[in-house]
């Protein structure tokens, strides 16, 4: 199991759950400390962490890997499917770490060292390796978006 610093609030930090825009459209909640996001959650959705949390600390969340082909729906905030996950440039867990279906899970990308999106499944690894298609993530936090482009200070 990693250990991670421990991390010291002061007196001084504040912690504060937003809705951004005010009021939001969307109805994504905020959850920030003092001006960093921590995490997010859209409507009744389960808590999300920031990717900038992810960043920070990548061993602690479930990683699976697109191929190159993917890398530029995914930043460009397209369905995650199956196919880009499956194929030879994606990577999938074992059967014994499998991801199931309602499960968080960080997305990395072919080639590159920095995790690209988080959000939830909607198929677990397994069912993937099986079907080879389908939607594995509708949606998620993904470097570039207006999550990851948000200003708090």
């Amino acid at each position: 199991m990693p250990t991670y610093p421990p991390h010291r609030f002061t007196a001084k930090a504040c912690t504060d759950i937003a809705r951004y825009p005010r009021p939001s459209p969307d109805r994504v909640s905020l959850y920030v400390l003092d001006d960093r996001a921590l995490f997010y959650q859209h409507m009744d959705d389960p808590i999300i962490p920031h990717l900038k949390i992810v960043h920070q600390y990548p061993q602690a969340f479930k990683t699976i890997r697109i191929d190159r082909g993917a890398i530029r729906f995914v930043l460009s905030g397209a369905t995650l499917m199956v196919p880009g996950l499956t194929s030879a440039g994606g990577r999938l867990p074992d059967a014994s770490d499998e991801a199931k279906a309602g499960d968080i899970v960080a997305i990395a990308a072919e080639g590159k060292s920095e995790v690209c999106l988080i959000g939830q499944l909607e198929m677990g690894t397994e069912e993937m390796k099986k079907a080879k298609k389908g939607v594995a993530m509708s949606a998620g936090h993904y470097l570039g978006d207006g999550l990851w482009k948000m200003d708090l200070s």
